[in-house]
């Protein structure tokens, strides 16, 4: 398998992004520039990190969006590659139209930075080993001050009533028991939701807690890992190609 990480200007978890591709799950691994023009071959799975992307100025990811790279991103999604966002990468991935819906600033206004717990719900490549091994919550890091999620009610009856492969709630934020409560949202997203599926096959995922930041036993927890493993084992499943 091969991953491809995105850095932008102000990036800042890329560092933690790829040693956790490279070093913990053990995938071959590329950095990428915002201004290239085009992703390295073969390519299998494009995971754009956490931060502040150009400073976060306007929102969150408009002026990523129209980064150069972000063409080959698309074409690579509408092919069924493999694409991941993490927390300032889902914003990324919904200001590009990669992802329905929006973040917006926290309903308390605050910026968050905590352990959280996530229930994994529809399947997908990233959620599919938690499903299997019947995870109730995992606990995960959040850091940041626009991580709630909106949309129109049509889209959220969508996502909370998904299609086959359509868009779909892939996280939501529950407590350590993986109970859907009020005080378990964090930011006040739409239905609890931490993260959200879309693409031709439910390829593309943006979530907004960090799983690399909870990836091995020095971070006291490796939950995260198993969203990327999980990822390995459907390229594996497909040939090792996504």
């Amino acid at each position: 398998m091969h991953a491809a990480v995105v850095v932008f200007p102000g990036s800042n978890a890329d560092v933690e992004l790829i040693r956790t591709l490279r070093d913990v799950v053990g995938v071959q691994t590329s950095v990428v520039w915002h201004r290239d023009a085009a992703l390295p071959a073969n390519v299998d799975l494009v995971a754009l990190p956490g931060g502040f992307a150009h400073g976060d100025y306007l929102r969150c990811g408009a002026i990523a969006k129209v980064s150069p790279i972000m063409a080959d991103v698309k074409r690579h999604a509408d092919r069924g590659g493999l694409v991941l966002g993490i927390c300032n990468g889902f914003q990324v991935l919904t200001e590009c139209g990669l992802l329905p819906g929006a973040l917006t600033r926290n309903d308390h206004l605050r910026f968050e930075c905590k352990d959280v717990y996530l229930r994994p719900r529809a399947r997908g490549p990233f959620t599919a080993l938690a499903l299997d091994q019947k995870k109730v919550a995992l606990r995960l890091p959040i850091a940041h001050g626009e991580g709630r999620f909106q949309a129109s009610s049509e889209l959220v009856k969508a996502l909370s009533h998904p299609a086959d492969d359509g868009p779909a709630i892939a996280f939501d934020y529950v407590d350590a028991e993986g109970r859907l409560v009020p005080e378990a949202n964090p930011n006040g997203s739409a239905l609890a939701i931490a993260g959200i599926y879309a693409g031709p096959s439910r390829n593309v995922m943006g979530l907004m807690p960090h799983p690399e930041r909870m990836s091995e036993p020095l971070h006291g927890g490796e939950d995260g890992r198993l969203l990327f493993e999980s990822a390995v084992t459907a390229v594996l499943a497909n040939g090792g190609r996504s």
